[in-house]
């Protein structure tokens, strides 16, 4: 039976949780998949284990970062769709067959982010579908919030690509994982190109998987991801917005900073975060911005529209979270 989807699962030193994963994965009650993990020069008996085990992977001489990783192994691809997922993970046994289901709804459906649940606590979401904001933050939709709310589809700004299918054709159009971000944003990124291309993101609550969380980085703050964040934030920025709608969001981006750096510099990493602003400013130019097109205007207001709505959405869920 001819195979629909490959996943994809990067791996970085993770060999305390491919166990795991690899048994959630064979517990699908879907069957036409294969498995394709690309390891990242892991030096904790990751590859060992990956040959002990013959599952199929590839193995990088050195740590390429996220969007290397899955972009090396999008490209081996030869299924029409597939699925992201971060070593953490365990998923459910109709995680897989889920999302095929509801990417196959619409030919414009580029991808399907997965109902991502905290590992340690079942309760909560981890995330529902990622959002972007008109301050400049991208944020998890639902990290921290009840599980049992967010249990119907909706579109989103951008999937999750800890856990999410994508239709492998369309990075041919739109290009693929930005390899300069290293890590951090990447999904953002690509998800915004999509929606400037005319394609939808969408979240499917019955794809569901548990999530650790931070499984490779270590923590949820740390000077490594505070400073690469900050500087692919400007690269998102750049990329995807033309100059008449960075100039019409230059007030709010800078509030955006201005709030980010206080928050930073109560926790000790303020350094960290001007450091990824400098380096942004100064590297972007070497990004591959998305071409202005006059055809598309209804697209680029569709998307303000959006980064205002996710404001409110942010604050929203913020003030959940504080009252609980």
């Amino acid at each position: 039976m001819e195979q629909k989807v490959t996943i994809i699962i990067p791996n970085y030193n993770g060999r305390v949780f491919l166990e795991p994963c690899m048994k959630a994965l064979n517990n699908q009650r879907f069957k036409r998949f294969s498995i394709l993990v690309v390891d990242n020069g892991s030096t904790d008996g990751s590859r060992e284990w990956l040959k002990e085990h013959q599952i199929p992977a590839v193995f990088l001489p050195e740590n390429t970062g996220f969007s290397g990783a899955v972009n090396t192994g999008i490209r081996q691809a030869e299924t029409p769709y597939v699925i992201l997922l971060n070593n953490d993970t365990q998923a459910d046994p109709d995680y897989v067959g889920e999302l095929v289901r509801a990417i196959e709804r619409s030919p414009k459906i580029f991808s399907v982010s997965s109902r991502m649940i905290q590992m340690n606590r079942p309760d909560l979401m981890d995330d529902a579908g990622d959002m972007y904001s008109v301050l400049g933050w991208a944020y998890q939709r639902g990290v921290g919030q009840p599980a049992a709310r967010y249990n119907k589809p909706c579109r989103v700004f951008a999937a999750c690509a800890g856990a999410a299918i994508y239709r492998r054709q369309v990075f041919e159009e739109i290009g693929y994982f930005d390899e300069a971000y290293f890590a951090y944003l990447e999904d953002i990124d690509v998800g915004y190109r999509a929606r400037i291309h005319g394609y939808d993101n969408i979240y499917w609550p019955a794809a569901k998987v548990f999530h650790v969380g931070s499984g490779t980085s270590g923590s949820k703050y740390n000077s490594f991801k505070v400073r690469l964040a900050a500087r692919n934030n400007v690269y998102l920025n750049y990329k995807n917005m033309p100059g008449i709608q960075l100039l019409l969001n230059l007030f709010p981006i800078t509030a955006g900073i201005c709030l980010k750096y206080w928050f930073f510099k109560k926790r000790g990493f303020e350094k960290d975060y001007v450091d990824g602003l400098k380096e942004g400013l100064r590297t972007a130019g070497k990004c591959k911005k998305v071409p202005f097109d006059r055809k598309r205007l209804g697209r680029y207001a569709a998307i303000e529209w959006e980064l205002i709505a996710g404001t409110f959405l942010y604050v929203y869920e913020f003030s959940r979270r504080k009252l609980r």
